[in-house]
């Protein structure tokens, strides 16, 4: 004998089976866009607070004259030779290409203390901060701690900056 619909659905009600609630279904374009924003907020925290791995000195040298050459970072720790004899006195130097009028330069497994930078931008790749006749820099250079060079290079202490030993973010802008 066949069982019409409401009989099923009563003696199912019987047996202890859960009731069955009426389902409201989104259209397919709202799920989308739903679980599009729920996958995005999800890697949020990740893509907002993202560090490198490595503890290190992150310099970011922005709005860069033009992509000629490279630029060169010194780390100094001490006041020996900086900023104008950083081939032979500076802790690091990093030689970093010219990317979209920046570039980053990356000072990894740094111990903690006390340092300076000198960045210059090596548009003739000759290794030196190129000057006129007078001595005035043609090429664009730039100190930590927002050090300025008025009528010469500025003193360690006064582009000095304590390092803890985790990351460091600093941005130096470059003087022309």
């Amino acid at each position: 004998m066949k069982k019409s619909r409401s009989e099923s659905t009563d003696r199912e009600s019987e047996l202890g089976s859960p009731a069955r609630q009426p389902v409201t279904r989104l259209p397919m374009a709202v799920r989308c866009v739903a679980l599009s924003a729920v996958l995005m907020l999800a890697h949020f925290p990740a893509i907002v607070f993202a560090q490198s791995s490595c503890p290190g000195i992150h310099v970011k040298i922005p709005n860069i004259r033009n992509n000629a050459g490279s630029v060169a970072c010194a780390l100094f720790e001490s006041p020996a030779g900086f900023p104008t004899e950083f081939l032979h006195s500076a802790t690091n130097i990093m030689m970093i290409k010219i990317r979209d009028s920046e570039a980053r330069c990356h000072f990894l497994d740094i111990p903690p203390g006390t340092y300076a930078m000198a960045v210059i931008h090596d548009e003739n790749v000759d290794g030196k901060l190129a000057t006129n006749f007078l001595g005035v820099p043609t090429e664009g250079y730039g100190f930590s701690s927002g050090a300025k060079a008025t009528m010469s290079a500025p003193s360690f202490e006064a582009a000095s900056f304590s390092y803890s030993g985790q990351n460091l973010n600093l941005t130096i802008r470059l003087n022309y």
